[in-house]
């Protein structure tokens, strides 16, 4: 046998639909047979993180209201109980947001409180 004839021994050969080499097809698996399943993704929730401030005895209380009003979209009255709360018990949430989101607020805080002289602390940690 030439090195063309046997080439095309190999592209007459009948084809093959189970996808492993000189292994037969198997009965009813023929074109036309073939099931098709589509399975919806499964999305998970995004983490969420606490936004916290932390106390110091530096910060006026006055920058932390503004501050809670200008990132976290707090009224006066809300901005004032968190402050407080901030003061009494050296800790208070801000907000719980995802992960990119709180990143962003605690960065924001952080550099504002250092533009404006202030030693505040702004923490995320996961919910």
């Amino acid at each position: 046998m030439t090195e063309t004839d046997h080439s095309s021994s190999v592209f007459n050969s009948s084809p093959r639909l189970s996808g492993e080499p000189g292994k037969p097809r198997r009965s009813g698996s023929g074109p036309g047979t073939a099931v098709i399943t589509r399975t919806k993704p499964q999305t998970k929730r995004p983490s969420l993180y606490r936004v916290l401030l932390l106390n110091d005895d530096y910060t006026p209380m006055e920058f932390v209201v503004h501050i809670l009003e200008r990132f976290f979209s707090k009224d006066r009255d809300e901005a004032n109980t968190i402050m407080l709360h901030v003061h009494n018990h050296g800790v208070g949430e801000c907000g719980i947001y995802t992960y990119e989101v709180a990143e962003t607020k605690v960065t924001q805080v952080m550099d504002f409180a250092r533009k404006h002289q202030h030693p505040l602390q702004c923490v995320m940690e996961k919910k």
